[in-house]
């Protein structure tokens, strides 16, 4: 029987801000390795997120469409958006669905936490199930532009097999949802 692998960590040496911008800021530091020799790490800080899952009282999920920049196209995504300093994750996720949607929830459910980019990245994104929904008016920040859709859950995982979701946010939340309608749950 052979023994199990012990994990291998990494020892910050020096640790430096390469980069500081107005969301972002990439660090890069010099590491200790497990066998004695030093790496180059480079990633970026990130204030943490939240997504949602909006089901709505029909039934179906609430979606957006939104144009994002880096990658010069519109993606369908579910409501999200990032953790102001010293905010509580759910008291973010309810701003953020009101100020995306207009939408505001009776109940909310804590489904799990998520990391989009462990390679680069420290982001973490806290996922939450919004029931019992109820229409306002939304706040959209200034220079945000976002298109409300409605689908069916199996429309939605639909648009996830035939490459239309490609977001790892929205498929990750998906996949949660997915599971809580297999199990019944909701």
């Amino acid at each position: 029987m052979t023994e199990p692998v012990k994990p291998k960590f990494e020892t910050c040496i020096t640790s430096r801000e390469a980069f500081s911008g107005v969301f972002l800021k990439v660090q890069q530091d010099t590491v200790q390795l497990p066998d004695g020799g030093t790496a180059m790490r480079e990633y970026i800080r990130h204030p943490g997120a939240v997504a949602i899952l909006a089901l709505l009282p029909n039934g179906k999920l609430l979606l957006e469409k939104q144009f994002r920049y880096a990658l010069q196209r519109e993606f369908l995504e579910i409501p999200a958006g990032k953790i102001d300093p010293g905010e509580d994750p759910l008291t973010t996720a309810k701003r953020e669905l009101q100020e995306e949607t207009g939408y505001r929830a009776a109940n909310w459910r804590h489904l799990g936490t998520g990391h989009a980019c462990i390679g680069y990245a420290d982001e973490k994104i806290e996922y939450y199930l919004a029931t019992d929904l109820t229409a306002g008016d939304n706040q959209l920040d200034e220079g945000e532009y976002i298109e409300l859709l409605e689908m069916t859950p199996e429309e939605t995982f639909a648009n996830v097999m035939n490459g239309n979701i490609t977001d790892s946010k929205s498929i990750t939340g998906l996949f949660w949802l997915r599971e809580l309608l297999l199990r019944g749950v909701i």
